[in-house]
């Protein structure tokens, strides 16, 4: 029997459609229009909120390297900020990015192509691989997402090699987005990233929908060794007509990923459309149910999109946000600076702007506190070396060069 965890126990379907809320901007600052440096209160820890860099163009990801920090920008530019500066050129080196926009009010996928994750080898100290997902240049006007690794030496990256493009076509117009796009290595040293639906229209016969279709690589979670071969154990290899990369399926837009410290298991968070953003806990083999269950509605009419809630053969999520709150980057903190945090998940969110604090026991949410609201459109979320969060921020037009933003930091109250 499929289990139905605690938090959909509680879901009512009255109450989602009262509560769904356009699309809506917000803009950058503290908690509530706090200014930076004002303290913020919290159920287990105060802390402020601290600048770091500005003058970045829409900043997708961010990676500690042991000389400072590398953030990835959308338009297809990878910047150093060391020792509190935003260095003003950018990393030489990275292979051809497609990165598109379409203006301020526009809602073209166009908006979500460009340069996105970036994360270290867990042997970096030795062997300087930094591996980066992007939109790469194709036959169409907006190309696929691939992964390409370099050495990260002497502020450039040399040595480049593509590891892996995706076989995820777009849906013919200039309204595929959707990319996926994060990184994460697990405890054994394979490599996984999430890859988007490509925004294929959630309606007619939803089972035959590309995140449902295996021949392809869209709405799926990818598997392979740090050098772009494919792991034997994968759960398709061998299976004819389904590319061996595929781990799970049936994904709409995964835009955050992480790995328990402890018990090793590998964490997704997920767009849905109208309400129903969705955690999961992500398990080879399994199909995550877009679009034929959900929690969300059509964005424009509220309709209902999915044939049910739950399926025997679909796996349920852990938790649920409705309305959405975009999620984006998240973590596991396991940090000293914020000691009543460590085990929890942290969680941004683009158009709820807001960051979330989930408490597990095991796998399941026993409890949410929103640590942020209102500080602006949060991208990724990542754990400093000095056990501060930091946080990017996105502009808030959708055009692909602007407006600038920054990296911002939690700091606990009364540190300097």
């Amino acid at each position: 029997m499929t289990h139905i965890p605690r938090t959909l126990h509680r879901f009512d379907r009255t109450a989602f459609l009262l509560l769904l809320l356009p699309f809506a901007g917000c803009a950058a600052g503290g908690p509530g229009g706090a200014a930076s440096g004002d303290i913020v209160q919290t159920a287990l820890h105060d802390f402020r909120v601290e600048e770091v860099a500005d003058d970045l163009v829409r900043p997708f990801s961010m990676t500690f390297t042991p000389e400072g920090l590398l953030v990835t920008e959308r338009p297809g530019r990878l910047r150093i900020i060391r020792d509190g500066v935003l260095l003003p050129d950018s990393v030489e080196g990275l292979p051809p990015i497609r990165a598109l926009g379409r203006g301020a009010r526009s809602m073209s996928g166009f908006e979500q192509a460009g340069l996105r994750d970036a994360i270290l080898h867990p042997d970096f100290a030795a062997n300087r691989l930094l591996y980066l997902s992007y939109v790469k240049p194709g036959p169409d006007s907006l190309g696929t997402i691939a992964i390409a690794r370099g050495r990260f030496e002497d502020d450039r990256l040399t040595d480049v090699e593509e590891l892996f493009h995706a076989d995820a076509f777009g849906n013919g117009t200039d309204r595929s987005s959707m990319w996926g796009g994060r990184l994460a290595f697990d405890h054994d040293g394979y490599l996984f990233m999430t890859l988007g639906d490509r925004q294929w229209p959630s309606a007619g016969d939803l089972e035959a929908h590309p995140a449902q279709d295996l021949s392809n690589h869209n709405g799926s979670t990818i598997r392979i060794h740090d050098d772009g071969r494919i792991p034997q154990d994968n759960p398709f290899v061998g299976r004819d007509g389904i590319h061996p990369e595929i781990w799970t399926w049936g994904h709409r837009n995964a835009q955050g990923m992480a790995v328990h410290p402890e018990t090793g298991e590998l964490w997704q968070n997920e767009h849905g459309p109208q309400g129903g953003d969705e955690l999961n806990l992500i398990e080879p083999g399994l199909n995550y149910g877009w679009p034929v269950v959900g929690y969300g509605v059509n964005y424009r009419t509220g309709a209902r999109i999915h044939s049910g809630t739950l399926k025997e053969d679909m796996a349920p999520p852990t938790h649920i946000w409705v309305p959405s709150i975009g999620v984006s980057g998240m973590l596991f903190y396991t940090g000293e600076a914020f000691p009543e945090w460590r085990g929890d998940m942290i969680v941004g969110g683009l158009s709820g702007c807001r960051l979330a604090r989930l408490r597990m026991e095991g796998r399941e949410v026993t409890h949410e506190e929103t640590l942020l609201q209102g500080i602006g459109r949060i991208r990724d979320v990542r754990q400093g070396p000095d056990g501060f969060v930091y946080l990017a921020i996105d502009g808030e037009t959708r055009d692909v060069d602007g407006p600038a933003t920054g990296i911002v930091r939690l700091v606990p109250a009364g540190r300097r």
